[in-house]
């Protein structure tokens, strides 16, 4: 836990922490209340400069009438060692506590304003409680990781969350203890099964599965070991296809790739999920021996919507295995299933619609999804025909209604009409209630001559041939499950000359494994940090979901020194299959030197301390603009305890304005909000960014809520992290360069 000294300080209670102000804004507020009472800069309060304020003697540790800057902050520091130690450590009470009668008096303080703020009873004493709760209260009023935020930032958990882990639930309501219809279900090859011939000596387990669903993927190495220790234990598991429309022969793919075993029976028309209630992809199913429901719900915890861990904490399935072949009832016989979310068909009569989806519905997708949701794209599956989008159904409704998707996460503006960004991804209200309205119907198809043309997108390159590729030298292997840290490949590119590039993209040969990649360029003769913290001062290109590429305006580069060193920092995602990857990098150069350059810098906070299980800690940075500046462009960038992000403008009035409010930040979509126009923000405003994070049990993502977490490159530390772009003239000399 960070521990934290006040003193007031020109009216105001200045945090500050406990390793000599860590936090560089805190020194330069620091300093600044310094120099607004040192009147003749000549770094020492003294006469009148100190009766200005009475309390800025008891920082005059040698009593001679004069405070210098080094005194103040031995000061600080020492009031801050004792008011943690007071509030922390019993030890040092009880040592103050001089009659040991479990209470500080006026005469066992060093100082009398100290006691006069920690006695809140006003009784003469102090205990050790009330001396906790009151340096408590003053964390939260001088705290620049104050638990509270304010401003139109706000707690992520307030709005439905994008992470979802398995819940427990109350067995009863959903089956637990009742008999399964012995059901017949149609094999791969065609033949027909029933429950009771598919089940061992000692009962069978439902698995359900999708091949499009990347947590039926990652979770199918887990299935592969159950089957077999299963079938040691006399417990057969029958695989069972979920939605409708997968193709047979894709079926086989996956079973085959993962080495799977087991009978595979199909779904389609909802026989099974609607007997079970079924509601995901990966929901699995217990039946004991006389096909008693025994336990439903998830394989494990280890994969989830918007997170994955190395190791699960809870292996719901084998558990519940383990107790009912002891005859005992699991100690959890019910979880919900994160996955994909199944369509099952409605059991009353549906509302009618005029949206049909040739006219309506493939316009709307075609223009919010199948950028990523086609063929070969970014996406796990694609949403590129009636069938395709009939078979997702489900999990389209669910990210839409919860406003996962399209990503796209930045609130309105206030007093903005309209959006000042130009890749806007939102539904609009009209588009969104077409969708939803449909869904929600008999999904007509409508006339097919009303369908829009279909959108053809390259086999590789999207923004054409490019006229370099910077590509490393050997594949980068990544694993078939859990997490990886972060991998760093360096490439030293010979270009005899510098280059301007107009444009770039970034193409993985494994995609569906890549989460973000940051680019960092070094020029000749630079000290390359590899593995260091690249993107903490800026970068020169970045692949996220989303957004892979960029085209620049005419007249608008990137410089790439001549035989600079191109480092790739890769956040691999391992999908449940071992692949290897080669990273790559495509440039388009510009004919001429541009007339503006562009710019990526960043505002971080290498501070941080975030307390162990701390749900909505905050974290602050500013810096004040040294020049004008063109803004082109925000980005956040936080880790998996990231919550929400706020950038702010403080004019040199003093006015404050909320450029970019992010109140359901996601680490699995780490979006550019760029301007449709640029905007111009004047020399001496300052930039203030806020950030929440969650460090709590209840944040699925969270890989230790025990640890208070720290800046580091790993996601199971954390970043703070605000990138601003901007282009500035070809001939400016530019304070911050990249």
């Amino acid at each position: 836990m960070k521990k934290l000294g006040f003193i007031i300080f020109g009216g105001a209670i200045l945090a500050v922490s406990v390793i000599g102000l860590r936090a560089q804004s805190q020194l330069a507020e620091f300093d600044a209340k310094f120099k607004a009472f040192d009147k003749n800069s000549d770094g020492v309060i003294s006469g009148d400069e100190m009766n200005s304020a009475g309390y800025l003697k008891m920082l005059d540790a040698d009593k001679n009438g004069t405070l210098t800057r080094d005194e103040a902050l031995q000061s600080v520091r020492k009031a801050q060692n004792l008011a943690g130690g007071i509030s922390e450590s019993g030890a040092l009470f009880k040592r103050m506590d001089r009659n040991n009668d479990g209470r500080l008096t006026e005469d066992e303080l060093p100082n009398k304003r100290w006691f006069n703020g920690l006695d809140l009873d006003k009784d003469g004493g102090v205990s050790q409680e009330e001396a906790a709760k009151a340096l408590a209260n003053l964390r939260k009023r001088g705290s620049g990781s104050d638990e509270t935020p304010s401003g139109p930032i706000k707690p992520a958990h307030e709005d439905p969350a994008f992470k979802e882990a398995p819940l427990r639930l109350k067995g009863s309501d959903h089956g637990v203890g009742r008999m399964v219809d012995d059901l017949a279900l149609k094999t791969l090859d065609g033949k027909d099964i029933k429950l009771s011939a598919a089940a061992g000596k000692n009962g069978l387990v439902i698995a359900l599965f999708s091949t499009s669903c990347p947590i039926s993927r990652k979770l199918a190495p887990e299935m592969t070991r159950l089957e077999q220790d299963l079938q040691k234990q006399g417990v057969a598991m029958l695989l069972v296809n979920a939605p409708p429309g997968q193709k047979s022969d894709e079926i086989t793919k996956f079973v085959t790739i993962h080495g799977l075993k087991s009978q595979v029976a199909l779904d389609g028309d909802a026989v099974l999920a609607r007997s079970l209630t079924a509601t995901t992809t990966t929901e699995v199913f217990l039946l004991d021996a006389a096909r008693t429901l025994a336990y439903r719900g998830a394989l494990n915890d280890q994969y989830g919507l918007g997170y994955s861990k190395e190791q699960p904490s809870h292996h719901y399935l084998r558990d519940a295995v383990a107790a009912m072949l002891r005859g005992e009832p699991a100690a959890i016989t019910t979880t919900s299933a994160p996955g994909c979310a199944l369509d099952l068909p409605a059991k009353a009569a549906v509302a009618a619609t005029s949206v049909t989806y040739h006219r309506d519905v493939a316009r709307i997708i075609q223009a919010n999804c199948v950028e990523c949701h086609h063929s070969g794209g970014v996406a796990p599956f694609a949403l590129d025909s009636y069938d395709t989008v009939i078979e997702h159904a489900g999990m389209i409704r669910k990210q839409v209604e919860r406003g996962a998707m399209p990503p796209w996460f930045a609130a309105p503006l206030e007093g903005v009409t309209h959006s000042p960004w130009g890749n806007d991804r939102s539904l609009s209200g009209r588009d969104r209630a077409d969708l939803l309205a449909w869904l929600a119907s008999n999904r007509p198809k409508g006339d097919v001559a009303d369908a829009p043309k279909p959108r053809q997108f390259p086999v590789e390159w999207s923004i054409g041939k490019p006229d370099a590729i910077v590509a490393a030298a050997k594949p980068v292997a990544v694993k078939a499950e859990g997490t990886m840290p972060y991998q760093h490949v360096m490439v030293t590119t010979d270009f005899p000359e510098d280059r301007w590039v107009r444009g770039y993209e970034i193409l993985p040969t494994a995609r569906e494994v890549v989460h973000h990649v940051i680019v960092t360029v070094f020029e000749k003769g630079r000290k390359v940090r590899g593995g260091g913290d690249e993107g903490a001062e800026g970068y020169w290109a970045a692949y996220v979901p989303g957004n892979t590429k960029q085209i620049y305006p005419e007249g608008f580069a990137r410089k790439l020194p001549a035989g600079a060193t191109v480092s790739f920092q890769i956040h691999y995602t391992p999908n449940g299959r071992a692949v290897e990857d080669t990273m790559r990098m495509g440039l388009l150069f510009a004919k001429e030197p541009p007339e503006y350059v562009v710019h990526t810098s960043s505002l971080a906070n290498h501070r941080l301390s975030i307390p162990a299980g701390a749900a909505n800690h905050v974290e602050t940075a500013q810096r004040k603009l040294p020049a004008d500046i063109n803004a082109l462009a925000w980005m956040a960038h936080m880790h998996v305890r990231g919550k929400a992000f706020k950038f702010e403008a403080i004019t040199p009035d003093g006015k404050t304005e909320t450029l970019l409010d992010i109140p359901r930040y996601d680490f699995n979509w780490q979006l550019r909000y760029d301007y449709a126009t640029p905007r111009f923000l004047p020399r001496g405003t300052t930039i203030k960014i806020t950030a929440i994070y969650d460090n709590s049990s209840t944040n699925p993502a969270n890989p230790d809520p025990t640890k208070t977490v720290r800046w580091g490159q790993q996601t199971h530390d954390e970043m703070m992290i605000g990138y601003l772009e901007h282009y500035t003239p070809l001939n400016a000399e530019v304070e911050g360069g990249e």
